[in-house]
């Protein structure tokens, strides 16, 4: 410990605006959010599982509860997704009553006019005990909302004994009447495994994801790519295909983001394996002729290294363009500007054998939630800048934003940060160690301040990972079962 000799960073004030909501108590106790969503005029509404119940209620402007309901569900309904406009959160569940039957059911809560209401989408029929949507480790449960609010898009795996097939269903967004329904990527060798959905004003839907070449793993025994990534455009009349390929490189995952009127697909790509990441791609896609307008890949800027690593070990890992791994797509955020900031969470899983005495010992599984990767790109699809954070958590422990063009990182950490001799700032808590919330503030060119919120030491201790921005405020809820408030950032 002596051997690790660090400095202590002077800690400034967020230039955000911190306030607190008064103290409420719930009924049914919960801290499980699902959905929370703030309205134009100020109401802000918060869905909850619970055991048995799903949780309504809505808060005015100064966050004092206004309405709630207890809605009875079943231990066979699941939340598959939701969805947001006109004022109204719209919440999705799978009832799964049968063993060859999925419902899938709209649970409606409207903020300004505190009425509920719950209506049957559609019923489809499965094999083999099979989820509508997939797994949640491994589908991106499929919802989209068209740019001007009329239309929303789900996507829905239908696989077969003999056939893997899966579905587009394009709805009205305010009468929830079904408008078309297609079936794409029907093949009875290759499977396809949907990753990201996006409907445009005219309901054409686009559904990316990876087409399988031989089964259904990711890698082949040398470490290529077993699969390609597919951008599918569907519409009432037709499916047509378009591979994504960056030739002699792998892509490692993409996301559909859509700026000034052009549609991108952005993610990582590496040159060892499908696992890795060397640097960040974006793909601009005519949607007119359905072709790739430009396609670019940068590799990761030195800055990255830099915070990972230090700048002693960030000068050999650039050069030699050292390529990271384990990290997932959390957040697609744009600005003013036209701007992409792609943020990325490391996540992997680990086992450790504890002993108990002379009867044996069992394994314990370790979910690690560490460093998170940040790359911006310009509405061209450059990647201007790059950094990272070096953090240590077990849980999900951060939110982003983008408030004024500058990106927010929202999250818990020890009580003070620490800078290293080497130049890194590590995000951690020690085993004794109080902590605290952290502001860190990133500049339009990738410069970064620490600010810190609040000691939570005889504090309210706040969840960012369950917080919302809408309406140029970020809310995030408390960590109490039963007496919560709330922290509003602006």
């Amino acid at each position: 410990m002596l051997a690790i000799s660090h400095l202590s960073i002077s800690q400034s004030t967020t230039n955000l605006k911190v306030s607190e909501s008064t103290e409420y108590k719930d009924k049914v106790k919960s801290i499980d959010v699902i959905a929370i969503r703030t309205s134009k005029s100020g109401e802000t509404g918060i869905v909850r599982n619970a055991k048995r119940d799903l949780l309504f209620d809505i808060f005015d402007n100064k966050l004092n509860k206004t309405f709630t309901k207890v809605v009875e569900s079943s231990k066979k309904e699941s939340y598959v997704g939701d969805l947001f406009y006109n004022n109204q959160i719209k919440l999705f569940t799978v009832y799964a009553q049968k063993k060859d039957e999925r419902i899938l059911y709209c649970h409606t809560l409207d903020l300004s006019s505190k009425a509920y209401t719950r209506t049957l989408i559609f019923k489809a029929t499965v094999e083999k005990k099979q989820s509508l949507f997939g797994s949640r480790k491994n589908h991106n449960t499929s919802f989209s909302l068209s740019p001007n609010g009329k239309y929303f898009a789900i996507a829905t795996d239908n696989v077969r004994k003999n056939k893997n097939a899966y579905t587009i269903r394009v709805f009205d967004a305010e009468t929830e009447k079904l408008i078309y329904k297609k079936a794409y990527q029907e093949n009875e060798k290759r499977t396809f495994k949907h990753n990201d959905l996006y409907i445009d004003n005219n309901s054409n839907v686009y559904s990316l994801g990876k087409l399988f070449l031989n089964g259904k793993s990711n890698k082949k025994f040398n470490g290529d790519a077993n699969y390609q990534f597919v951008l599918n455009k569907i519409t009432k009349d037709e499916n047509t295909e378009l591979v994504i390929d960056l030739k002699d490189e792998h892509i490692q995952s993409l996301s559909i983001s859509q700026t000034n009127n052009q549609l991108h697909l952005l993610g990582f790509y590496s040159e060892l394996n499908v696992g890795r990441i060397k640097g960040g791609c974006d793909f601009v896609i005519d949607t007119n002729n359905f072709s790739i307008k430009t396609n670019k890949a940068q590799a990761l800027p030195k800055q990255v290294y830099k915070d990972l690593y230090g700048y002693r070990t960030a000068k050999r890992k650039n050069k030699k363009k050292k390529e990271l791994r384990n990290f997932d797509i959390d957040y697609v955020l744009t600005d003013s500007k036209g701007g992409t900031f792609l943020i990325a969470e490391e996540f992997y899983i680990t086992q450790t054998y504890v002993q108990t005495g002379n009867a044996g010992g069992y394994y314990q599984t370790i979910y690690h939630y560490d460093d998170v990767l940040i790359l911006k790109f310009s509405p061209s699809g450059d990647l201007t800048w790059g950094r990272s954070i070096f953090k240590r958590a077990n849980s999900p422990s951060y939110n982003a934003f983008i408030k004024n063009d500058q990106l927010h990182v929202i999250l818990n950490s020890g009580k003070n940060l620490a800078e290293k001799k080497d130049g890194r700032t590590k995000v951690s808590k020690g085993w004794l160690e109080s902590s605290s919330l952290y502001d860190f503030e990133y500049s339009k060119n990738g410069d970064v301040s620490y600010n810190k919120i609040q000691d939570n030491r005889r504090n309210t201790f706040y969840l960012p990972g369950l917080g919302t921005y809408e309406m140029d405020k970020f809310i995030m809820m408390s960590e109490g079962r039963k007496k919560k408030t709330f922290m509003i950032l602006e």
